[in-house]
């Protein structure tokens, strides 16, 4: 480290900038009595090189703590420690023999000698605790990538792990490169092939692998530290900037393929827990306003989020914070979007009450910078509040839980789902009442990374999350999965076609309804998780995608391909107005029909549904029909003018390749009706004979 001098700086901007030659730092702590910035010389060291004393008289204005440091610059490791009143009963937790993390780091290092308890122990064994890095954001060459900017009417996403994506050894990916920003590149032309438009991340903000029970590892990635710095563990570049720049490689890569990147952020909890939980910042800075606490004893913590803490997201500090990072992410990372972790958590007070107009929420939808950007809300939290359908906003998506849930019941044939079912096709019109609400804001999905894979969801009735240490008792315990008659793998041929021809139905119902789909990673391929359906701690092949299985079900592969691109290039099916309520139309977009045409069952009982889509001016014409029930059933077909017929696209109850044609291959239907096997599904698509 050259020689430093020491100035009185700046309370702002937050966080470690770099100018002039040299760096001004700026922190917030309202009740600190006394702030040391600490200098490292290197990540792993326990010692500080030089200890900067702020001065209250001169280095605080207001509550922010500052400090300008000549001959420093860019890969300067740097942490806090923070002076105050240790007084749990008032909510205030200082304590000066903690190491603190800089809220507003754009990197995390020494990750790989990073121990939870040193964090959870009083002392200072700071070897062996996280610090951050000074990053310059400037002179990165974006060669002029630029956001995407899908609509949702054309958008398919596929919820990924950065690190599961390419761990195993099948992935192809060389070793030091397995599990990466860098090995998720070289899979682009899958992802690219397959179909999707935009990849939703899980999170890849820092996040504590250690925040998991013992002997096992955080594998999803929701237990935060540090909401500006890309995860440290998913870059095959361990210098001090190199997860940075590795990140911005990725995203510029899936750019040129034409593929949007979202972010899985949290910012509803950290990885902090609660009163029992280790300091690594947030609590040694202002404990106070970065959380909610509960009024009755501050000593404890309000838990909306199920992780033992939750931000108080409305607090005017907080809402800097969270916006100051969204912007970032999208301004000097350029990602494409976010999905908000239970984003109801963020319609709360800092009393946990729920907000009619919550500042954070509206704020997000209305910030100028992240305006062109995907927003979507998980919109729910852990202790019951369910606002699918009555988010805030005009702009927010949401997550369907709704269409997981009725499609889910449906294929499996309860009954009285055909009603419910049928809203699902539709983009939810009776959830999303508001007139001006555009179908594809809702995201439908079968499967997410919570729950059972969709393999999983047609093999398995119970969870069987034992791997999971808590003996089973984890992880929901209604599926509405149906194991086809055997529990788990079966080598029974009938068995085995029931639940490949299940799947297929799935995936017809998800990417023929109104809505923007959401395919979970390697359910394309049959990726299975051996039952587990909270597979939060499984940083292995329970987790991975085994890339073996795209030999093995190449079928699969090729089903979803196929139906993908059919579906994406039909304008039917990239309407930005609900089929049932497109305004002054002579020839209604929809019409609905069961067995017999134009009249559909919408008794209890019925387990058929049809419907029947037409857009005259793409020259459009297509029919749709599910059998959930367990004998054949034939059904009617809709009339076609002379000189047309139709031809069939998809039959799920035939084998691969007769499953799915091309258009251009599809056989002509003869005759006026269909008989579809029991628990089949069929897209057929009108076209001249010829």
């Amino acid at each position: 480290m050259s020689q430093i001098r020491v100035y009185r700086g700046h309370s702002y901007p937050l966080g470690a900038t770099i100018h002039d030659g040299g760096v001004n730092f700026s922190l917030f702590s309202m009740n600190s009595e006394r702030v040391d910035l600490l200098l490292f010389e290197n990540p792993e060291d326990s010692e500080p090189q030089h200890v900067i004393r702020l001065n209250p008289d001169e280095h605080r204005t207001f509550a922010y703590w500052h400090v300008y440091i000549s001959g420093i610059g860019a890969g300067q490791i740097y942490a806090y420690r923070v002076y105050g009143p240790h007084d749990p009963e008032r909510g205030l937790r200082f304590d000066p023999s903690k190491l603190l993390l800089d809220p507003y780091a754009r990197v995390i290092v020494n990750t790989e000698n990073y121990r939870r308890e040193a964090a959870l122990q009083p002392g200072s064994d700071w070897g062996h605790l996280m610090k951050c890095a000074v990053m310059d954001p400037r002179g990165y060459n974006w060669e002029g990538d630029e956001h995407l900017r899908l609509p949702y009417a054309q958008t398919v996403i596929y919820e990924l792990h950065v690190g599961g994506f390419t761990r195993h050894p099948s992935s192809g990916v060389a070793k030091e490169k397995r599990g990466t920003y860098a090995g998720l590149i070289e899979k682009i032309p899958y992802l690219k092939s397959l179909g999707i438009t935009s990849v939703e991340l899980m999170p890849v903000q820092q996040f504590d692998e250690q925040d998991a029970p013992p002997g096992l590892t955080n594998y999803w990635g929701y237990s935060p530290i540090a909401f500006f710095a890309p995860h440290r563990g998913y870059s095959s570049r361990q210098d001090i900037l190199g997860p940075v720049d590795e990140f911005r490689d990725m995203v510029k890569a899936l750019h040129r393929a034409g593929i949007e990147v979202i972010l899985d952020v949290v910012f509803n909890h950290t990885a902090e827990g609660d009163h029992r939980g280790p300091t690594l910042g947030f609590k040694g800075l202002e404990n106070r306003i970065y959380y909610m606490l509960d009024p009755r004893d501050p000593s404890r913590y309000l838990n909306f989020s199920g992780c033992g803490n939750t931000l108080n997201t409305n607090n005017s500090i907080v809402r800097r914070l969270i916006l100051d990072a969204l912007r970032y992410w999208v301004q000097v990372m350029h990602v494409d979007g976010f999905r908000f972790d239970l984003a109801s958590v963020m319609a709360r007070d800092e009393d946990g009450q729920l907000l009619k107009n919550p500042p954070i929420l509206w704020e997000i939808e209305t910030d100028p910078v992240l305006a062109g950007t995907k927003i979507i809300a998980e919109a729910w939290d852990a202790t019951g509040l369910y606002q699918v359908g009555t988010f805030i906003g005009h702009r927010w998506a949401e997550w369907n839980a709704r269409f997981r849930d009725d499609v889910r019941r449906f294929i499996r044939g309860d009954e009285s789902m055909v009603w419910d079912f049928a809203n699902r096709l539709i983009g939810s019109p009776d959830l999303f009442r508001q007139p001006d609400r555009e179908p594809n804001r809702s995201i439908n999905f079968v499967t997410c990374h919570d729950g059972f894979t969709l393999n999983d969801l047609v093999s398995y009735n119970q969870k069987h999350n034992e791997a999971n240490l808590e003996d089973n008792r984890d992880g929901v315990e209604e599926n509405y999965s149906w194991n086809c008659g055997i529990e788990g793998p079966s080598e029974d041929p009938e068995v085995e076609r029931l639940r490949q021809r299940q799947i297929r139905n799935f995936l017809v119902a998800l990417l023929v309804a109104q809505g923007t789909p959401m395919l979970l990673m390697g359910d394309e391929v049959r990726r299975t998780q051996q039952g587990n359906n909270n597979a939060y701690c499984q940083d292995n092949e329970i987790s991975w995608l085994d890339w073996g299985l795209l030999e093995r079900e190449k079928g699969l592969w090729r089903f979803v391909q196929t139906l993908l691109a059919f579906t994406q290039s039909y304008h039917i099916f990239r309407e930005e107005s609900f089929w049932a309520r497109k305004p002054g139309e002579n020839t209604p977009r929809i019409a609905w029909h069961g067995v017999k045409r134009n009249h559909p069952d919408w008794r209890s009982i019925s387990h058929s549904l049809a419907i029947e889509l037409c857009c005259a001016e793409a020259g459009e014409h297509v029919y749709v029909a599910f059998n959930a029930y367990w004998e054949p059933l034939t059904f009617e077909l809709p009339l076609l003018p002379s000189g047309q017929c139709w031809y069939r696209l998809v039959d799920t109850s035939l084998p691969s390749p007769e499953d799915i044609y091309d258009l251009r291959q599809a056989p002509s239907i003869k005759g006026d009706t269909y008989t579809l096997a029991a628990r089949s599904s069929l897209i057929l698509v009108a076209q001249s004979e010829g």
